[in-house]
Order: C-alpha cells, then sequence, then structure tokens
C-alpha cells in the first residue's frame, strides 16, 4: 500500500507539472551534505535527473555541514531572483530568517530531508525523523535486543545537525519510559576520522554498549571497518540505522547492522524539486510528502541492487 501511495503521489505530481513546463524555471537545490558521503551524491544525481527530464535549469550545491555557507547560499539564490528554493535544515532554527526572506521576495521555498517546522516552508519532503529515531528504538525493544538499565552508543556525522537532534528525540520517546541511557558522540564527515573515532570509543566503553545506533548515513557505514578494527563479531552488538549506501546494505547481509531505514533519497531530491516547480507556477503546495521505510537481511539485496547500478 505505501508504495503503491507513493507511486500515486509521484504520478499526480508529474501530471500537474508536466503542463507547466513551456517556461523555463531556474531552481536552487541547496544542501547540507557532503560531497565525501556516498548517500548526498545520490541526492546529487536524482536533481540531476530531474533537470534532465523536465529541462529546467537546477544550481545545485552541497555545503558539508557549514551552517553560514548555506545560508549565503540562499541569499544568493535570493539575489539571483530564483524561481524557487530547494533546500535541507543545516540545524534548527538555522534557516528561520533567510527563508523569511525569500518568502518576502515571493520566492517558494520547499523543505527536503532534514525538516524544521520553525521555517516557514512552503512543503517538506522526507522521512519524519523523530518518527525515524523512534522506529529503531521500539525495534531494539520489540526484538529484544535492549531493556531496561542498557545502554545504547550512538554516533552522529554532527553533533547538533537537525536530523541527529530530531531522530533522538524520537528515540528518547521510547528509551527514557523503559530506562535505557545513551550517549551521542561526535564522528566527523570525513569517514576516515568517523571510522577513527567510532574505533576509539567502541575501545575504550565496547564492554557497557548494548546496541548501537547509527544517527547518519556514513556513520552507519563505517560499522564493518569498525567491528574488524576492534574485534566485535557480526551480530554481537546490534545495531540499527541509516541504509542508503552499499556499504550499509552489504553491512546488513553480512550481519553487521541488522536493520537499516532506507530513505528514498533519489524520491526525496525529485519530488522536492517537482513541488518546487508547481509552487514556482502559483499551484499550492502546502503539503508534506513523506519516504522511508526500515529493511532488514531479507530486502537489503533489493536496496544493494539499486545501488550497485548508480
Amino acid at each position: 500500500m505505501i508504495t503503491t501511495l507513493r507511486a500515486l503521489a509521484v504520478g499526480l505530481v508529474m501530471a500537474l507539472i508536466i503542463p507547466t513546463m513551456a517556461q523555463a524555471k531556474t531552481i536552487y537545490w541547496i544542501s547540507h551534505g557532503s560531497p565525501a558521503d556516498p548517500t548526498w551524491t545520490f541526492f546529487l544525481a536524482a536533481a540531476n535527473q530531474w533537470a534532465s527530464d523536465t529541462g529546467q535549469t537546477v544550481k545545485t550545491s552541497l555545503h558539508n555541514g557549514d551552517v553560514p555557507s548555506q545560508q549565503e547560499a540562499i541569499r544568493a539564490a535570493i539575489a539571483d531572483k530564483a524561481d524557487a528554493i530547494v533546500t535541507t535544515s543545516p540545524e534548527p532554527g538555522s534557516l528561520i530568517e533567510v527563508v523569511k526572506e525569500a518568502r518576502a521576495a515571493n520566492i517558494p521555498v520547499i523543505n527536503f530531508n532534514t525538516p524544521d517546522p520553525k521555517a516557514d516552508f512552503n512543503a517538506f519532503v522526507g522521512n519524519d525523523l523523530v518518527l525515524v529515531g523512534k522506529v529503531w528504538a521500539q525495534y531494539l525493544v520489540d526484538k529484544g535486543l535492549v531493556k531496561s538499565g542498557d545502554f545504547v552508543w550512538m554516533p552522529v556525522e554532527v553533533l547538533g545537525a537537525s536530523y541527529g537532534v530530531a531522530e533522538e528525540q524520537g528515540i528518547a520517546s521510547v528509551f527514557k519510559p523503559l530506562n535505557i541511557t545513551w550517549e551521542v558522540t561526535e564522528a566527523t564527515l570525513d569517514q576516515a576520522e568517523a571510522i577513527s573515532r567510532m574505533s576509539d570509543y567502541l575501545l575504550a566503553n565496547g564492554k557497557k554498549v548494548k546496541a548501537i545506533i547509527g544517527l547518519g548515513g556514513l556513520v552507519t557505514g563505517s560499522v564493518q571497518r569498525v567491528f574488524d578494527q576492534v574485534g566485535v563479531k557480526p551480530g554481537d552488538t546490534p545495531v540499527v540505522g541509516w541504509g542508503e549506501t552499499r556499504d550499509v546494505t552489504q553491512e546488513v547481509l553480512k550481519g553487521y547492522v541488522t536493520a537499516a531505514r532506507w530513505g528514498d533519497a533519489q524520491a526525496q531530491a525529485y519530488l522536492g524539486l517537482s513541488l518546487a516547480a508547481l509552487a514556482a507556477n502559483n499551484i499550492p503546495t502546502g503539503f508534506n510528502i513523506y519516504t522511508g521505510t526500515l529493511y532488514e537481511k531479507d530486502r537489503a539485496a533489493v536496496y544493494d541492487k539499486l545501488l550497485s547500478a548508480k
């Protein structure tokens, strides 16, 4: 049913947008993501595919978690009189003022991937990140992988980033009532450094870690190398987290990661731009589109095959 609804949503959006393509539009697609993060190359490829499919101009940029840089990119889009802007939120509250500036200039702003309800976006496309965190935590509890009194480690690429903050909120709603404790640590956006930091953490704290939740794709995709480095066997410590790279699909297939979240990166980038084009043509977009699903070993090959075709 979810897949059917998703397909219907895509069909509806494209049916609405195709007649509006007579006049070319320029849309800025701006992300907090890192060029070194394989997940973001997937997002970027879909944005470029949308531009190719529709013949519209899409100006893309990745800002590597640099909030001021992303804010200035949005202001540059406003100065350039963009027809619409599609952007992630790098930190809660960080884009409130620049979104106000865009809306005052009659430029619609579509939020994708990392939501921020406090900013006046026209619409959101992506995962409900609070729900994502809740699902991860509930999965560990329901499968009997953690219990009251246990400790869970949560590495994240950038401490304080919107996605990690929202995910932790959802996790807390499950863990707090059960007296399950946790710690969030920063791993950085550089994978080699992330592996080093994660290995050091497990060497120092491994005995008390009952489970791991990877709050970002890069950290979850580093689990196998970290486990191999510190001597943790696949399956000894349950792991859940993001799963939109072949690093993670392979980790799930090999047993290093128990369950992973497929966030529909392609759909987020593609539909975000579609909504932006609708808004640029004065078609109301006062609604959100939610994506994503959790997969285990039995479904990992489906996503692994998709990613291998990139």
